[in-house]
């Protein structure tokens, strides 16, 4: 039994890295790094910045989905960030999930 969950755990630390090359490869083709670096401001908030003003919320992957797709504006400054229509709502909760993961 603990062969079997530390070999579980082992495969699950090491496809960490494989996951979240699977998100930035998502955010490079849907073009969010035109505008958003992972730890520093470009048009758009950093995503660890983002990460931490909405840490804890409940909502949080919902809301940041939303803003993915339809555009927002007001809340990192006067810059608008357009909607994304190339984007699907599965596609904008995977980014949400992983820009909400970065520390």
């Amino acid at each position: 039994m603990k062969r079997a969950l530390l070999a579980l755990a082992a495969l699950s630390v090491l496809s960490v890295p494989a996951l979240a090359a699977n998100e930035m490869a998502l955010a490079q083709s849907k073009n969010c790094l035109a505008c958003h670096a992972v730890d520093k401001k470009l048009v758009g908030p950093a995503y660890k910045d983002v990460a931490a003003k909405y840490a804890g919320q409940k909502d949080a992957v919902d809301k940041l989905a939303s803003k993915i797709m339809k555009g927002g504006s007001g809340v990192w400054g006067p810059v608008p960030m357009p909607a994304n229509a190339q984007v699907n709502e599965a596609e904008a909760k995977r980014l949400a999930a992983w820009v909400l993961s970065l520390k």
